[in-house]
């Protein structure tokens, strides 16, 4: 469902990046023939304005869905990498201002955080990743520097979408870190509902097998976590 969801969103923007580089193209390579064109047209007030803001619009339209089209690349070539290493154990996260400010709290590079990181959460601990092809570790935490994991929730635009809370533990400072998981689906934001939770749940039942294997307290339970199950059809 993932690859069907990632080609169709692909797809898309390659649409939508050749619709703007033909006009764009029409424009220049018909320019001479425009200048022609627009004396024999009759006065309209405001024509060479709105010829421009056209132009304007269009090349926005151009630049937008070439770094958009360029960062989703490298976020399915980084995800790749790294899931050819860490099966199973790789999310996509949503970088937001509060989680940002954390991880400066904690002397991370967030600066290098890019609008879709990569959450690595295997054995050895929780890891933020950004590159593409070649992924670049941005932060890293052990499991014994976390304390606890649990759902909550944030308001983005006007609606309250789930996030993994992670409290980390490091010289003396107590953190945590609000990481709102994406929906690889077509036309979603955020990570919510029965995937959402399962994920929460996978990065709980690492971080206690991995105390109870170092022999360290576990941590305090913070509260069941939903499973959300598909309601069947009546017969």
């Amino acid at each position: 469902m993932s690859s069907i969801a990632t080609r169709h969103r692909t797809g898309l923007i390659v649409l939508v990046a050749l619709v703007a580089v033909v006009v764009v193209a029409a424009l220049l390579v018909g320019g001479r023939q425009v200048d022609r064109l627009v004396p024999t047209l009759p006065e309209v007030p405001g024509t060479p304005v709105a010829l421009g803001l056209a132009a304007v619009a269009g090349l926005i339209i151009l630049v937008t869905a070439i770094v958009r089209g360029s960062a989703s690349a490298r976020g399915r070539a980084r995800h790749r990498a790294l899931d050819s290493v860490h099966a199973g154990a790789v999310s996509c996260g949503i970088r937001n201002r509060q989680l940002v400010s954390r991880l400066d709290e904690l002397g991370s590079r967030s600066h290098r955080l890019p609008g879709r990181f990569s959450v690595v959460a295997d054995d050895h601990g929780i890891a933020f990743w950004g590159g593409g092809r070649r992924p670049r570790r941005i932060a890293a935490f052990p499991w014994r520097e976390v304390r606890s994991i649990r759902a909550d929730s944030s308001v983005a635009g006007s609606r309250s979408v789930p996030v993994a809370v992670v409290r980390i533990r490091r010289d003396g400072s107590s953190i945590e870190l609000p990481m709102m998981l994406s929906d690889p689906r077509p036309g979603r934001y955020a990570l919510t509902d029965a995937p959402f939770f399962a994920t929460v749940r996978a990065w709980k039942a690492r971080h206690r097998a991995a105390l109870a294997a170092e022999g360290l307290e576990l941590p305090p339970v913070t509260g069941a976590i939903p499973i959300i199950r598909q309601a069947r059809p009546a017969a």
